[in-house]
């Protein structure tokens, strides 16, 4: 019982501080106005990926004895990347909605942008922006947001797992689970 509630715990713990740490770059990205500089949005994966990385050694190092199996280092890392993206959604749902309700219209400006440059007529980018409208807003964006941070979070746990798990010895774990 103890070992579960040391789980969600720490992965609890652990997300909350790497959802903090993704809204502090998104904070540093809005003061320096760079928050629509597609280049330094993939650094959000880099922190996704150098956190799971970070907290699920810890957590084989300081709460697992040391040893962790691939399925408990990949379920630990999924939790903490999907308390992060909660995280870090409810601040996107705030920024959008109440900080800078503006970003929306940047969004739609840029996705223009990349229409044009595509070489799409005027027709098609009047069309492509009016379905694009009816998803625009805070909760919708945020929404997505969180999936696509926890799917991409579940993929980097599934990679990272097969190099953080340590087995232990069979020997010896199963002679203590008989208690001898």
């Amino acid at each position: 019982m103890n070992e579960k509630s040391t789980f969600w715990k720490t992965s609890i713990t652990n997300g909350a501080i790497l959802g903090i740490a993704l809204i502090i770059y998104s904070v540093l990205l809005f003061i320096f106005d760079l928050s629509m500089n597609k280049s330094l949005g993939y650094i959000n994966y880099v922190i996704l990926l150098a956190g799971l990385i970070w907290f699920t050694k810890s957590y084989r190092d300081n709460n697992m004895g040391g040893i962790i199996s691939y399925g408990q280092a990949l379920g630990f890392g999924t939790m903490v990347v999907v308390f992060a993206a909660l995280i870090s959604g409810i601040y996107g749902y705030i920024f959008m909605k109440f900080i800078d309700p503006s970003i929306i219209d940047k969004i739609i400006a840029l996705g223009e942008e990349e229409m044009l440059k595509r070489g799409m007529s005027d027709e098609q980018i009047e069309m492509a922006q009016s379905m694009q409208k009816n998803f625009m807003n805070p909760g919708f964006i945020n929404i997505m947001g969180f999936v696509v941070t926890s799917i991409w979070g579940f993929v980097l746990a599934l990679i990272t797992s097969a190099f953080i798990k340590k087995e232990g010895d069979p020997f010896k774990t199963a002679m203590q689970e008989t208690g001898e």
